[in-house]
């Protein structure tokens, strides 16, 4: 096992627990950063009460989920009621990454927002390079009331004892099926338990595809491929890391990789890699199942001919769960407190038990407030769409806190999406694939992450 240089620090617990029967995740954290005091200091030495809110802010965004009709109508509803400030919408990239990357590159320049996308794999990086601020003082300030946010989507965002962004579009990866397929094969109208059961059924499904098809079929590609593939990791026992201890080459994270060469390659092979993206070819019938994002349920509504199944991802034989993921909204460090505040403003609007029910409901995206999800909004969604339902409950039942170097390690990410590339695309032996990025890992943590520790 390859154990990465450490020192002292302080951790709070990572691991999100399952509480309740509504979406009560424990709030988790992670490693406590030297960094923040100084922030968290100069975040209370502004006084809120004295500031006035900026006449105009921007937002950037890729408007997750094909949302950019609906931000722009959340922007004229807020203006309705702020008559006072102007909300410019900007489309920063097309995926979370490319927004990341302009975010990075704007500090060195005069172009900013007051308001950014901040993906599960990149707030950290803007908390480490000081580029947000904290939210607890400006939304007591304003009296937003972060209590309903639900605890383990905001908990995702806690660093000694601050949140440094709010959850906006949030969602785990769903196993969605072609019902139309699953019937003619003679199987039970629900999802696999297991990817064991999904094997099962493969042939059945077999005679359903299109020649050129598949049961089942992935997409590949950073900020997605070693999102999905941690369910498949944990369904074996496995873990990217223990912390930031590197644990790829544990037997069971490379009983994961074989699990996952073995879907695409060999005689028992069940699974495509789709060109693009595989809810496009599950939207057109080419392929029978595939692991997407709850928010792309409401795309896959709209585009299939056929009626869409949602369920849990399946487990593997040690279990499995779902990890959280999507993207929540920063407050620039950079802009002025009186744009901090306007931003901080129309944050809240937005994520409002209302708004926040209007943009899942548009998108397929979990709501983020805990009064939104059984609201009369969210209800009517359920009643006509019971595939929303999936997401919602299974965040309650199957959700896990992401491993460490994923989602704290700058740039380890892009590395474990090309080591699962070369299993899926290559047939490469798991232990080479994860061997040729362990060292990289190991690099990035030591240089970007330890010395904030």
């Amino acid at each position: 096992m390859s154990h990465l240089r450490r020192r002292r620090r302080s951790t709070l617990a990572i691991a999100a627990a399952v509480a309740g029967t509504t979406l009560a995740l424990t709030a988790c954290g992670g490693p406590s950063t030297a960094a923040s005091s100084d922030e968290t200091e100069a975040a209370e030495a502004t006084d809120w009460s004295q500031v006035e809110p900026a006449s105009e802010i921007t937002w950037w965004s890729n408007h997750p989920g094909q949302s950019q009709a609906v931000e722009e109508q959340l922007i004229a509803d807020f203006e309705a009621e702020n008559p006072d400030i102007t909300v410019n919408l900007v489309t920063a990239g097309a995926n979370y990454d490319e927004v990341a990357q302009r975010f990075q590159a704007a500090s060195q320049t005069e172009e900013k927002p007051d308001l950014v996308i901040a993906s599960d794999v990149w707030w950290f990086r803007y908390h480490l390079n000081d580029q947000i601020m904290p939210l607890d003082d400006v939304f007591e300030a304003i009296d937003a009331d972060a209590d309903d946010f639900q605890p383990g989507l905001y908990g995702d965002y806690e660093y000694d004892g601050q949140h440094w962004a709010a959850p906006y579009a949030r969602s785990t990866p769903l196993f969605y099926y072609n019902k139309d397929m699953w019937a003619a094969a003679g199987l039970p109208d629900e999802g696999p338990e297991s990817w064991e059961q999904l094997q099962e059924w493969s042939t059945a499904l077999e005679a359903q595809v299109p020649a050129e098809g598949s049961p089942f079929g992935l997409s590949l590609g950073t900020s997605w491929s070693a999102w999905w593939f941690e369910n498949m990791i944990w369904g074996q026992g496995g873990q990217y890391s223990d912390e930031f201890d590197v644990t790829l080459d544990s037997d069971e994270a490379l009983a994961g990789g074989e699990f996952l060469r073995g879907l695409f390659h060999g005689d028992d092979a069940i699974a495509t890699v789709s060109a693009d993206d595989s809810m496009a070819d599950f939207a057109s019938g080419l392929i029978a199942s595939t692991i997407g994002s709850t928010g792309s349920l409401k795309g896959a509504l709209d585009a299939a001919s056929f009626e869409v199944g949602t369920a849990y991802l399946p487990d593997g034989p040690q279990g499995g769960g779902t990890p959280t993921g999507g993207t929540g909204l920063a407050i620039s460090s950079s802009s002025t407190p009186e744009e901090q505040l306007a931003a901080a403003m129309f944050l809240e609007f937005i994520t409002s038990t209302e708004n926040t029910a209007t943009f899942s409901q548009a998108t397929g995206y979990m709501p983020v407030r805990t009064s939104a999800v059984e609201s009369d909004t969210m209800k009517a969604v359920y009643e006509q769409a019971p595939q929303f339902r999936t997401a919602v409950d299974q965040l309650a039942d199957k959700a896990r806190a992401q491993d460490y170097i994923r989602v704290f390690v700058p740039g380890a990410d892009a590395l474990l999406t090309d080591a699962i590339e070369q299993i899926v695309l290559e047939g490469t032996d798991p232990a080479e694939a994860f061997e040729s990025v362990t060292p990289q890992i190991e690099t990035a943590y030591t240089e970007n992450v330890e010395p904030y520790l």
